[in-house]
C-alpha cells in the first residue's frame, strides 16, 4: 500500500501539469487564434467585395476595407506556424521585408504584359508572392508611380485579382484551423505535429518571442538603420502610412497572447502586462506614423526608446515566462543561418 501511495504521489504532479498544458493550449486556441483568423476572413471578404464594387485606388470604401483587412492580418501575423505556412500563405499575404524591391518589379511586369492570370484565381495563385498580398495591393492603391502605368482596365483587374487572392488565402488558413489544426494543437500526440503538450506550448511561446523580435528588430530596426545612415524609406507599409500602426497592432495582439500564456502565473503576467503597457504608451506618444523622423536625432531617440521598451518585454518573456512554462523560444527564421 505504501508503494502504491508513493506512486500516486509521484503521478499527481505530472497529471496536473498535463492538465495545465491542455488548459493553456485550449484557451489560447479558443480565445486568441480562432477568433483572430475568423476576423481576418470577415475583413478580407469585405475587401474583395469593395474591390469588385469600385476598383479605383482613390475609392474611400476600398481604402477603408484595405486598412481593416490589413489590421486583421497584423493581429494574427505572429502565428507563423501550421496553416499560415502551408503553400507559403503568410508570404502570399504579406511579402515583407522586400529587400530587393521585387513587389514593384513584379507588378510592373504583370501590367506591362497584361498577364491574363488576373482573370483566373487559380492561375493568379501561381503568380510570384511578390505580386500578391497586402503589400502589392498597397503599391497599387498608394504609389503614385502606378497611377497611370498600363491600362486602367488592367490595373482594375489586377487590384481585384489581388483582393480575391488575399481572401482565398485567409479562408484557407481559417478552414485549416477549424477543420483539424486546432484539434492537433490542443491534443498533442501521434496524430499531431506536436508529440507533447510541452512542444505545443513551446510553439506558442516561440510565436510570442518571435513576434516581439520581429517588431523590435525589423519593424523598427529597418527604418532606423544606423545613426549615420537612417533608412526611413524602409519602414513597413509606409506608402499607406501604416508603419507605427503595425507596431501598435502587433503589440496589442502579443499582449493578449502573453496574458493567456502567463494566466497561471500572476506575478509574471503582471510584469509582462506592465511592459506592454509601457511600450504601447511610448508608441502612443510618437507622432510619426511612417518613422520618417528617424532621420532626426530627436526623432530617432524616441523610436529607440520604443524599441528598448519592446526589448524589455522580450527580456521578461525569455527570463521569466519561458522558464516558468518550462519552454524556450528555440530556433526561428529570424535567427539567420
Amino acid at each position: 500500500m505504501r508503494l502504491i501511495a508513493c506512486l500516486v504521489a509521484l503521478l499527481i504532479p505530472a497529471t496536473l501539469f498535463a492538465q495545465d498544458r491542455a488548459a493553456t493550449l485550449t484557451t489560447v486556441t479558443d480565445a486568441h487564434i480562432l477568433p483572430g483568423f475568423a476576423e481576418l476572413t470577415v475583413r478580407t471578404e469585405a475587401l474583395k467585395t469593395a474591390a469588385k464594387k469600385d476598383c479605383t485606388p482613390a475609392s474611400a470604401d476600398l481604402q477603408t476595407a484595405f486598412h481593416a483587412a490589413f489590421d486583421a492580418w497584423i493581429a494574427v501575423s505572429h502565428l507563423r506556424f501550421g496553416p499560415t505556412e502551408v503553400q507559403d500563405r503568410a508570404f502570399a499575404l504579406a511579402f515583407w521585408p522586400d529587400t530587393k524591391g521585387f513587389t514593384p518589379k513584379t507588378l510592373s511586369a504583370l501590367i506591362a504584359a497584361e498577364d491574363p492570370a488576373v482573370t483566373d484565381p487559380d492561375e493568379f495563385a501561381s503568380v510570384s508572392i511578390a505580386g500578391r498580398g497586402f503589400f502589392a495591393l498597397e503599391v497599387l492603391l498608394y504609389d503614385a508611380k502606378f497611377a497611370e502605368r498600363g491600362s486602367a482596365p488592367y490595373r482594375c483587374a489586377l487590384i481585384r485579382a489581388i483582393a480575391t487572392d488575399i481572401d482565398a488565402n485567409a479562408d484557407a488558413i481559417d478552414a485549416d484551423w477549424q477543420q483539424d489544426y486546432a484539434a492537433r494543437l490542443t491534443a498533442p500526440g501521434p496524430n499531431s505535429p506536436y508529440r507533447s503538450g510541452d512542444e505545443a506550448v513551446q510553439e506558442l511561446f516561440k510565436a510570442l518571442a518571435t513576434g516581439l523580435q520581429f517588431t523590435a528588430d525589423t519593424r523598427l530596426g529597418r527604418p532606423m538603420g544606423t545613426f549615420d545612415r537612417p533608412r526611413p524609406n524602409r519602414a513597413e507599409a509606409r506608402r499607406s502610412g501604416r508603419s507605427l500602426r503595425h507596431v501598435v497592432l502587433s503589440l496589442t495582439a502579443l499582449r493578449d497572447l502573453a496574458a493567456l500564456l502567463a494566466a497561471d502565473h500572476p506575478d509574471v503576467a503582471a510584469e509582462l502586462d506592465a511592459g506592454f503597457a509601457h511600450a504601447l504608451d511610448r508608441a502612443g506618444k510618437l507622432d510619426d506614423p511612417t518613422f520618417a523622423d528617424v532621420a532626426d536625432p530627436r526623432g530617432r531617440f524616441r523610436v529607440e526608446t520604443l524599441q528598448q521598451a519592446i526589448n524589455d518585454i522580450r527580456g521578461i518573456a525569455t527570463t521569466q515566462l519561458g522558464p516558468t512554462l518550462g519552454v524556450a523560444a528555440g530556433f526561428n527564421s529570424l535567427d539567420g543561418d
